[in-house]
């Protein structure tokens, strides 16, 4: 019999120890919100494949849209034979673009992908090279897409040089001390002392920190960007690579300020489980590079296009932009009320919008962070047969990304045993991890 152990085992002979994983269990099937491993243990499934299943694992329209690809084409090449899926897909997303006037769209295939090429075009459209992102930040793990990750352990140790003209500021977070204000004396600091604005080709910031803590931008930083983007003629590029697609609550993370982008990364949730990614983005700026500069043999496969038309058509539908605020009122009021009970371990700075909701665990005494206190909550939950994932700078984050789709009672069950994980001293099992990070993106 195939067990968790043996897989493990086997997987240190054959594969490198830079990929980390999060837990020690071994799939073996999946539906909605629910999965199996290889031992045939059921799990909630609360981290979604790190914010990809929005409409749940092998959503049954996700799959019926897959399996009439398959059964015409899998692969031809944008670049060498078109077809219409990819068009359409595009037309679907140009008409969501949280920006006013005419959008167009590139299609990729991963994260990463999406944040290079969203660089690529602005250098391109501005004739200027510099990029400003943010501390904290993570947009992926190629080299330029490492350079605009604002984390060294574990994403640049080792890894340079890297890409030139890239700048850090500091992004606000609960109890760090640093504000919007902090954040913009930074910026205003670094067009004064290193990088004459006039030279920065764009600004990328996550509307909610992904790996950095699920830390929400505040709106008036969003607003402060805008403005000075337009004032210096800086594209502003939000990447909503995991905030996109319903999970805050509206289809763009960016929606909730009011702020309009010129170009947005897109991917994880938007191909429902099959790898795509995109650029989605002002014609004028996306119409800037000639063509041949952009593409990719995989960029915008048939098969994942159609999954993706069956996401939209599954958001609209099943009404998930509705479904993520409910579910996020219910996520907060229980973790609101665990935070007041005792025996709790040490819970501060819930936030988020919608069902992208974190909250820290920290030194009840000190309110300091306590990552080795988050990796045992992750590890008690897995016992009770809930998958958790933590994040932030220490790893003091624990972040919730069910999927939308989860039914009342599975969402219940899942928090049921969040709670029973929460309590300090629940029995923890021993570290599920592999390697020295859990698999954040």
């Amino acid at each position: 019999m195939t067990t968790n152990l043996s897989l493990a085992a086997r997987r240190s002979a054959a594969v490198p120890r830079g990929v980390g994983s999060a837990t020690a269990i071994y799939a073996d099937r999946a539906e909605n919100a629910e999965l199996w491993d290889v031992e045939g243990r059921r799990f909630i499934d609360f981290a979604g494949g790190i914010a990809v299943l929005n409409v749940g694992h092998r959503h049954p329209r996700v799959m019926a849209a897959v399996g009439a690809q398959l059964d015409r084409f899998t692969h031809t090449a944008f670049q060498v034979a078109p077809y219409e899926n990819y068009v359409a897909l595009a037309e679907r997303l140009n008409a969501l673009a949280p920006f006013s006037g005419p959008a167009k769209t590139i299609l990729f295939t991963t994260g990463a992908e999406a944040t290079e090429n969203a660089v690529k075009i602005a250098r391109v459209a501005t004739r200027r090279p510099a990029v400003i992102a943010f501390a904290g930040a993570f947009h992926g793990r190629t080299l330029l897409a490492s350079a605009l990750t604002g984390k060294v352990v574990p994403y640049k140790r080792g890894f340079g040089p890297f890409p030139g003209d890239i700048h850090h500021i500091p992004f606000p977070t609960p109890g760090s001390g640093v504000d919007t204000a902090a954040s913009l004396r930074a910026l205003d600091t670094l067009f004064a002392a290193d990088v004459d604005p006039a030279q920065v080709a764009a600004i990328i910031i996550e509307p909610i920190q992904g790996e950095g803590g699920f830390n929400v931008a505040p709106p008036e930083l969003l607003r402060a960007l805008r403005e000075r983007c337009d004032a210096h003629g800086i594209l502003l590029i939000v990447d909503e690579v995991q905030t996109g697609f319903a999970r805050t609550g509206r289809m763009f993370g960016i929606e909730h300020a009011g702020v309009e982008p010129d170009l947005v990364c897109v991917a994880k949730s938007m191909g429902g489980g099959f790898p795509l990614s995109g650029v989605i983005g002002r014609a004028d700026v996306m119409d800037a590079v000639d063509p041949g500069g952009l593409g990719g043999t995989y960029g915008g496969s048939p098969v994942a296009c159609a999954a993706a038309l069956a996401v939209l058509d599954v958001i609209n539908d099943e009404k998930l932009l509705e479904r993520a605020s409910s579910m996020g009122a219910t996520i907060r009021a229980r973790v609101e009320a665990a935070a007041r009970r005792n025996g709790s371990v040490g819970i501060a700075h819930l936030r988020g919008h919608g069902a992208m909701i974190g909250f820290d665990i920290v030194d009840p005494f000190t309110g300091t962070a306590d990552g080795d206190g988050a990796r045992a909550v992750c590890a008690r939950a897995l016992e009770a047969g809930l998958i958790l994932l933590s994040c932030g700078p220490q790893g003091e984050t624990i972040r919730i990304l069910v999927p939308l789709t989860a039914s009342d009672g599975v969402l219940e069950e899942g928090l049921s045993a969040l709670d029973a994980a929460l309590f300090s001293d629940a029995p923890a099992a021993a570290s599920a991890e592999i390697g020295s990070e859990s698999a954040p993106a």
